[in-house]
């Protein structure tokens, strides 16, 4: 996971012509790893009066997740991994199962994914099936996650997986029966909202 390009948008306040929303001024409060950025911006009300916001906005670049699947095994391949505000809130040792997921770095969704797969589980995987992009955090956070499913053989790991050691990554390698996994949702071993949308949906269009 490489650092993710920062998006200058302008200063410049926009015309009002362009819609119901006019950016005022921008103000980076923070530029480490990720963007942080302090807007403030003119918003058009449902009954046509102005009225002038500030809003925080994190910026870290988009991302994609995917579901590995083994139909004849009913499972799925799930990562475990240390993430802080998780810990920070809550998860008394920080751990989170997850779907194999990454930041795009400008590359295409698709192979953006099946670079991650490989980096983080060691699995080969065919062309990844697209379910839908969507919004983690809208009221803050710009990230757009485009979400995959593929199958995979047990047969296909060609690589150790694990991640990244020089990213700071040590990822355990999940292999979960698919009724396991729904249970884990219910019981709270499963809390990570991308990994629950993705589950979820194949369950309900019948994937597993």
């Amino acid at each position: 996971m490489t650092k993710p390009p920062k998006h200058n948008p302008s200063v410049e306040p926009a015309s009002d012509e362009q819609g119901d929303v006019v950016i005022r001024d921008v103000q980076v409060l923070s530029d480490n790893w990720y963007t942080l950025r302090n807007y403030t911006i003119d918003v058009r009300r449902s009954d046509g009066a102005w009225q002038r916001q500030k809003r925080e906005v994190f910026d870290r670049g988009s991302g994609a997740g995917i579901l590995l699947y083994n139909k004849k095994r009913r499972s799925i391949i799930l990562a475990r991994q240390l993430r802080l505000p998780a810990y920070l809130n809550g998860v008394a040792d920080g751990m989170m199962l997850e779907v194999p997921a990454g930041l795009l770095d400008d590359r295409d969704p698709a192979d953006a994914i099946c670079h991650e797969v490989a980096e983080e589980t060691g699995y080969e995987i065919g062309v990844p099936e697209l379910v839908t992009d969507c919004f983690a955090s809208p009221g803050a956070v710009t990230e757009r996650l485009h979400l995959f499913l593929a199958e995979y053989d047990s047969a296909s790991r060609p690589f150790q997986g694990g991640g990244l050691a020089d990213e700071g990554e040590d990822i355990e390698v999940v292999e979960m029966g698919f009724d396991d996994a729904l249970a884990a949702i219910s019981d709270g071993r499963i809390r990570d909202a991308k990994t629950i949308l993705l589950i979820y949906h194949a369950r309900v269009h019948g994937v597993l």
